[in-house]
């Protein structure tokens, strides 16, 4: 039996995928029950508009969006829902996503979009944080975060530097 979706990941194009995949990838290591659809801000507004006011009462409890360039993706998810919008800059070809990120950041106030870094460190740890938000309520889950964070700990610990030459 499938999962009712917790998390929605959406981009605004499929070009988006290659750095949106590591948000999926993320989310199936924890075994968070998601989906994933392409959502353009600007050729498909009224299907952004049905996918965040349908999304709370389809059971998501959070949304990642992914969007490059002028990035409204996420802003307009976030004016739509009440739902925890997190927003991730996608590296434009020009700009490198810094227009992206600006883009994202600079939501007016009362409108609220968590922003991540550029690219796929930032799609990776908005999964990891709404990862964190649902392991709030989800022990098992809790449980998972932390084995994944002591790994990352150990993984550190273990690493030794070769000596310095003189």
């Amino acid at each position: 039996m499938t999962q009712q979706p917790l998390v929605g990941v959406v981009m605004g194009s499929d070009s988006d995928w290659p750095v949106m995949s590591h948000a999926v990838e993320r989310l199936q290591d924890f075994g968070v029950a998601h989906e994933a659809r392409v959502v353009s801000a600007h050729r498909t507004p009224d299907l952004l508009y049905r996918y965040a006011e349908e999304a709370a009462d389809r059971g998501l409890r959070a949304i990642i969006a992914g969007a490059g360039g002028a990035a409204h993706l996420p802003g307009m998810l976030a004016a739509k829902t009440i739902l925890p919008v997190l927003g991730v800059p996608v590296p434009s070809r020009y700009l490198k996503g810094q227009d992206s990120l600006l883009s994202i950041v600079q939501m007016p106030k009362g409108v609220p979009v968590a922003t991540f870094a550029i690219g796929e460190a930032g799609a990776a740890n908005a999964a990891l944080f709404a990862v964190a938000m649902l392991a709030t309520g989800d022990a098992a889950l809790a449980e998972r975060l932390e084995a994944f964070r002591a790994t990352q700990r150990e993984a550190v610990e273990a690493m030794r530097l070769p000596p310095a030459s003189s």
